[in-house]
This record gives structure tokens, sequence and C-alpha cells, in this order.
């Protein structure tokens, strides 16, 4: 590389080299994996071919659609109190969920024939979006880190999640009650008490891949890896929603052409609700709740990392009505990046944490 380069020009070749070893290793895996289960990787019925058609599809929409979010001044606010490095990402438009989300949700249906499940799945996805975009909206409109109240934002998680799980009762077999528990082969039967399990797994999912999303590329990359993992591992029993697994895991890959570090633009609400909801949803289809949230273990300590700042920092409150902090700033990513380290080491090292949860959520299976 040119010593003379500039470290903005460092930093950009890095962040495009991080994203093409994700999309490198994600196409190899996809195509290693097709092979292993007797799948043509060029048919519609696999993992690679809707894993690279709605990236090369999301990245080139992003290359539309985003001079036009510049143009309807969507520039993320940032958080005064947060790491400083970020202060220079002010401006930086956000609602980037707007494009790769509908193009992955389209491309999906379409190349699972409109599969049932596929819709319904789809729609979840769509729905969360729409809570993204409402929050982030205010946000803008406000120019303020606020958006929706979160007893809004909660409610209508809470009310989408109903719809999805009321559907899921009169479409599903009698077993879907049942929680598979993988390596011992046998099933817990939970009865009515599956169906809050059900809703608070689509409530947290996809408010663990929102607090995930705070650096450019993270949780774009981790929940890609999460996805094809998950489509690979309930590829035999549905097939279609294998589909619509990799090509979402496709349309966070397209999304990272614009998102990697320095970020074009950051996908917001709009696109991270839509992510959790997605892998919650085809988990609660899937009976892969238990898979899920091994998949899931950088989301989960990214909440945890919020709920034990929050907590603590109330349990130590003194007469002065302050307390004292766990972390130097929650999620844990921030913590990361106060402590010393860069941008593009900390998704470095979590991107190694999802494949390797990923791999653990294979020999489990």
């Amino acid at each position: 590389m040119d010593a003379k380069l500039s470290p903005d020009q460092g930093l950009n070749f890095s962040g495009i080299g991080l994203a093409s070893c994700l999309a490198l290793g994600l196409g190899s895996a996809a195509v290693a994996l097709d092979w292993m289960s007797n799948r043509l990787p060029w048919q519609g019925m696999s993992l690679t071919l809707p894993l690279l058609l709605c990236a090369v599809s999301s990245a080139a929409m992003g290359f539309w659609v985003i001079p036009l979010l510049q143009a309807l001044k969507t520039g993320q606010i940032i958080r005064e109190d947060g790491p400083q490095a970020h202060l220079k990402k002010a401006g930086t438009p956000t609602m980037g969920g707007i494009f790769f989300i509908p193009v992955a949700v389209v491309l999906a249906c379409v190349l699972s024939n409109f599969g049932k499940e596929v819709l319904a799945v789809s729609a979840l996805t769509l729905s969360y979006g729409f809570i993204g975009w409402l929050d982030d909206w205010q946000i803008l409109r406000r120019k303020s880190n606020k958006g929706i109240s979160p007893q809004m934002k909660l409610a209508l998680q809470i009310g989408f999640a109903a719809v999805f799980c009321l559907w899921l009762m009169f479409n599903q077999p009698s077993n879907i009650t049942n929680i598979a528990l993988p390596l011992v082969g046998f099933s817990i039967p939970l009865g009515f008490l599956f169906w809050p399990l059900a809703g608070f797994a689509l409530v947290a999912e996809s408010n663990a891949t929102n607090l995930t999303d705070g650096i450019d590329g993270l949780a774009g990359g981790t929940v890609a890896i999460a996805l094809l993992a998950l489509g690979a591992l309930i590829a035999p029993t549905s097939p279609e929603l294998m589909i619509f697994c990799a090509s979402l895991s496709g349309g966070c890959l397209g999304f990272l052409a614009h998102n990697r570090n320095p970020a074009r633009v950051f996908m917001g609400d709009t696109g991270s609700l839509a992510l959790g909801g997605a892998l919650a949803a085809v988990a609660l289809l899937t009976n892969s709740l238990v898979i899920l949230f091994v998949l899931s273990g950088i989301f989960f300590v990214e909440t945890l990392s919020v709920m034990a700042q929050v907590t603590y920092y109330k349990a130590t409150k003194g007469p002065d009505g302050k307390g004292k902090r766990l972390f130097k700033m929650a999620p844990l990513h921030h913590h990361l990046e106060l402590t010393g380290w860069s941008e593009l080491q900390v998704v470095s090292v979590f991107y190694i944490i999802a494949a390797l949860l990923a791999a653990i959520s294979m020999v489990m299976h």
C-alpha cells in the first residue's frame, strides 16, 4: 500500500477490505453449503443465488437511493454524549433500511414463488421496518435523538407481534408450541406459554439488533452472518424460508457496500428493527428459537450491557442523583471504542465472534 496515503484513505481501504472479506467468506460458505447439501448454487432453490442476487441488487439500489436521502436532508443526529470520534458522522444519511430491506424481501418472495411462510415473515419484517421508519422520521423532523416515544414503539412492536402470532396459531401444526432442544433430541411442550414467549422473542430480537447498530458495518455484517447460518440450518425442512434468509443476508451485504467504514449511509431503525424481526419470525416458524439464541449471542450481550449499565447506575445513585457507570458507555461496542479500540477493530472481532457462533450452531444442529 502506498505509504503516502492519508489516514482517512487508509481507513477507507481497510473498511473496503473488511467488507470484501465478509462478502467473500459468506459467498464461499453459501457455495460450499449448497454443494454439501446437493443443491446447485446457480438455482433459485439455493443459498448462493439469492445471496448474490440480493447483494448486487441492494448495492446497485444504494447508488440511486443514497443521493435522494442526501437531497431530502436525512442526516443522522449524533449523540453529544457519545464517542467524540462519532461527531464527524453528523449529517450522514440515515434510514438506509428503506432500500435494502424491500429489495431483499421482494426478491425472496419472487424466488420462493410467493410461498405462504415467506409472505408471512416478509409482512412481519416490513411491519417492523415501518416502526423503525416512523422513529427515524420523527428524529429527523425534530432534529434530535428522540423519535417516537418508547411506549409507542413498544406498543407497535407488540401489536405486530400479536398479529404474526395469531397467524402462526392458525396456520401451523400443533407441535409449533414445542421448543426443540438441539443435541439432546427432544422438545419441551410449552402449550399456551409459547405465545407470550413468541411475542417476547420478536420484540426482544428486534430491539437487540437495534442496539447493535452503532458502528459502521457492525449490525449489517453480524446479522448477515446469522441469517445465512439460520438459512442453512433450516434448509432441509423449510427451503422457502432458506431463500428468505439468504436473500436478506445478501441484502445486508449489498448495504455494506455503502455502510462499511467510513459509512456513506446508516440503516437506522428502519433497517435494524426489520432485521431483528425477520430473524425471530423465521426462528418461530421453524422451531429454531434455541439456535437463534446462539446465533444472536452478540446481540444478547449488547443488550445485557445496556441493562447492566442502567441497573448499576440506578443502584449506585447517591444523594446528588448521580450514580456510577459499569461501562464507560453502553452498548458494549461503545465501551470498547472508549477504551481505545478503533471501529474497525470492534467490527472485525465481532464478525469473528459471529462466525464462531454460526459454526457452533451448525454443530449443535
